[in-house]
């Protein structure tokens, strides 16, 4: 008698779909039930262009004249939109790409208008430019000091104003490159 062996294949796609279905269900078990999956979060960067702050975010195949809007709401640049499947899932064996609404928020500075924002979308990336959102740091201004009193004290006696040795009387310190007899000879 001779056995038949009967091989059955082995689809690794279908392992991959159902572990991406189980850690999915693991994900909505933990962390709420919200009866999706995981959603579509576009990565951004966001950079320095002279005054200027670009947020670029990135939106393959996204239409962005549709599904992408740009609002400045109370204080904070708001990208939002949704990123549709072209497919549905019947015929699809793994799915890494991820669909869905999307809301990404950044702060503002104080006084930025939605007038300073622009954006242009090329080759997949949606570049959002805020005008002038760098403010110039103020200069650093120095501010004088007055001893108040110091030549009240000396003129009624209270305190020396020729130092013994060379030394600068109290209340007055030799200027930079000056030494302490310079300091004396100018009092």
């Amino acid at each position: 008698m001779q056995r038949q062996m009967v091989t059955r294949g082995w689809d690794p796609f279908t392992v991959l779909a159902r572990m991406d279905r189980d850690f999915d269900d693991l994900v909505r078990r933990t962390w709420g039930a919200s009866g999706r999956t995981a959603g579509f979060v576009p990565p951004v960067e966001v950079l320095r262009d002279g005054e200027d702050v670009v947020v670029r975010v990135e939106l393959p195949g996204i239409d962005v004249s549709r599904d992408v809007s740009i609002e400045v709401e109370r204080g904070k640049l708001v990208i939002s939109g949704e990123r549709r499947a072209s497919t549905e899932g019947e015929g699809v064996l793994v799915r890494e790409l991820r669909y869905g609404a999307f809301r990404r928020e950044f702060a503002l500075p104080q006084g930025v208008s939605p007038e300073q924002v622009e954006a242009s979308y090329d080759g997949g990336l949606l570049d959002v430019r805020v005008r002038t959102a760098v403010q110039q740091a103020p200069s650093a201004v120095r501010v004088p000091i007055t001893t108040v009193g110091h030549q009240e004290r000396a003129e009624q006696g209270q305190i020396e104003t020729q130092a013994p040795s060379g030394e600068v009387p109290a209340g007055q310190m030799p200027a930079q490159g000056e030494t302490a007899r310079d300091a004396q000879q100018q009092t």
